[in-house]
């Protein structure tokens, strides 16, 4: 009863998003005698779009009328019995598109959704009404004003979505890591060496301080780049979840650089937080997988990540791709204030061009990854720990294992363990240690030894040295390659993804499609 289309003949009516004002609107319709058999905010759309039409209104006028009365983000699809040649959409906080056909028209969240059907596209923007027909389009503004909106040609490669022999989505995205980051890097690096931003660029001698807003796996890779920020461009970087971030209100200069980062670029929370910027702050630069998305087109610079369509639920390539265009622009910012010398951005450049090889030898790690995974398969309680850059990786890892396999995991920075963590320690609690042979190796590997010496069951990953100095006493090892110290937390996701990969498929759970998840959140 709840699932879409939902009918209120003549009407039919598919939504994605959140109807805030559903139960006001519900009890009107109830007052006047109208009878639900949904719990649905969506059937409230089309019961109150039947009340108009039954009161002499035509089908547009009718479907005007009842988006004007709804509060909320959602993205609306509305078809009429008797009327063959008309749709409507709107959208408000939601992505949506049209597609333009041979004598037909398409509505779809986004290029992916439509690409099967066409490569002409025109993206909705906030406030929009389109009445479509096979052969025509009106859109209308936010006013109500006819509004002219660019139909584009989107490459169809750049949409194309197989598993290219792979059994899940996330297994090839996993696979594709070292590809795709090598395309972000040849975007942005040129030969000799010198980093390229997109028009407008940017000048950071005119920032004092960067805020970073975003969500979920975006988020962490926020969290990662706050680390470099500081440490090799000296500028100070604060970094909020944005769904606090908006409602937080917080003071904004206008020497900050705000910056957004979202694998969609439809993220409803984030584009919240970047309008609440806008007027505020210095510039905003978003951080983007699709180049169309609402936050790309409201930023003054959005960086493109290159990442290629990603399908899986649980980010991976797009996590990497996001790392790697965010420490390019951490150099951007240390070169324009001369926070380090040119032969240490070459040393960084260097680093960041051996990363997909690195990748390429962390992906043979595969097998010892997955006997790894089949021991965490059977706990119900995971602790990661990291420390420095690593410790946002150690979260980035307990959320994807919570993700896909549904095993509770919690992350924490090693040095917090003494304050609290360290109770839930017995040998029903495997401990993922995330732990480069870098200057903070020795304080996390002390933590380790405390786990241990409370029966806990240590996954190590670490390098080869780092191995042979402390594996002893560990439940199991995973080896990755050496890495400069800064870069480890790109390399290090690849274990934390596989390991969460492996321990799903151990326990039947679905991949790609996890439970309860959606892959893009565009509501609150």
């Amino acid at each position: 009863a709840n699932a879409h289309p939902h009918m209120a003949s003549p009407v039919a009516v598919v939504h994605n998003g959140i109807i805030e004002n559903f139960r006001e609107l519900r009890a009107e319709l109830s007052a006047k005698g109208v009878t639900f058999v949904s719990e649905t905010d969506t059937e409230t759309v089309a019961l109150l779009t039947q009340l108009h039409m039954n009161e002499g209104l035509s089908p547009i006028e009718a479907a005007t009328k009842t988006i004007k009365r709804l509060h909320g983000a959602f993205a609306l699809a509305l078809l009429f019995d008797g009327e063959p040649d008309l749709m409507i959409g709107a959208r408000k906080g939601a992505p949506l598109a049209i597609g333009y056909g041979d004598n037909e028209m398409f509505l779809g969240s986004d290029a992916i959704a439509l690409s099967p059907m066409t490569d002409r596209l025109t993206y909705l923007e906030e406030g929009d009404m389109a009445i479509l027909r096979r052969a025509s389009v009106e859109i209308y503004d936010a006013h109500g004003q006819l509004a002219n909106r660019a139909i584009k040609t989107i490459s169809l490669d750049n949409t194309r979505v197989n598993k290219d022999g792979h059994k899940h989505f996330m297994a090839k995205e996993i696979a594709e890591q070292p590809s795709v980051i090598g395309a972000a890097l040849s975007q942005y690096l040129t030969a000799d060496g010198q980093i390229v931003l997109p028009d407008p660029g940017l000048d950071f001698t005119a920032i004092d301080r960067i805020t970073m807003v975003a969500c979920g796996t975006a988020f962490y890779a926020c969290l990662t780049a706050k680390y470099w920020f500081e440490q090799i461009a000296r500028i100070p970087v604060e970094v909020d979840v944005a769904s606090e971030f908006r409602y937080r209100e917080p003071p904004i200069s206008n020497r900050t650089m705000a910056l957004f980062v979202s694998q969609s670029g439809e993220t409803a929370d984030t584009l919240a937080a970047l309008r609440y910027c806008a007027d505020k702050a210095d510039t905003i630069t978003s951080v983007v997988n699709v180049t169309e998305s609402s936050i790309a087109r409201e930023s003054n610079l959005a960086l493109p990540i290159y990442a290629g369509v990603e399908v899986g639920v649980a980010s991976t390539k797009a996590f990497t791709c996001q790392l790697t265009v965010l420490f390019l622009l951490v150099l951007k910012a240390a070169v324009d204030r001369g926070a380090i010398t040119q032969e240490q951005l070459a040393d960084h450049i260097s680093g960041l061009r051996s990363i997909p090889s690195l990748i390429n030898v962390a992906l043979e790690q595969n097998t010892a990854i997955r006997d790894a995974a089949h021991k965490l398969s059977s706990a119900r309680d995971v602790l990661f720990l990291g420390r420095g850059p690593m410790f946002p990786l150690a979260l980035e890892g307990a959320l994807k294992l919570k993700e896909i396999s549904y095993i509770h995991a919690e992350a924490y920075a090693s040095g917090e363990l003494k304050h609290g963590p360290i109770a839930l320690i017995d040998e029903d609690v495997p401990v993922v240690v995330m732990a480069p042979k870098d200057n903070l190796f020795d304080k996390t590997v002390s933590n380790m030894q405390e786990v241990m010496a409370r029966q806990g069951k240590v996954i190590l990953i670490s390098d080869r040295t780092g191995l042979d100095e402390e594996s002893e006493g560990t439940w199991a090892q995973i080896e990755m390659p050496r890495i400069a110290d800064a870069l480890a937390p790109i390399l290090y996701a690849i274990p934390a993804q596989l390991l969460a990969y492996h321990t799903a498929i151990a326990k039947g759970t679905d991949v790609d499609q996890p439970r309860n998840l959606a892959k893009s959140v565009t509501v609150e």
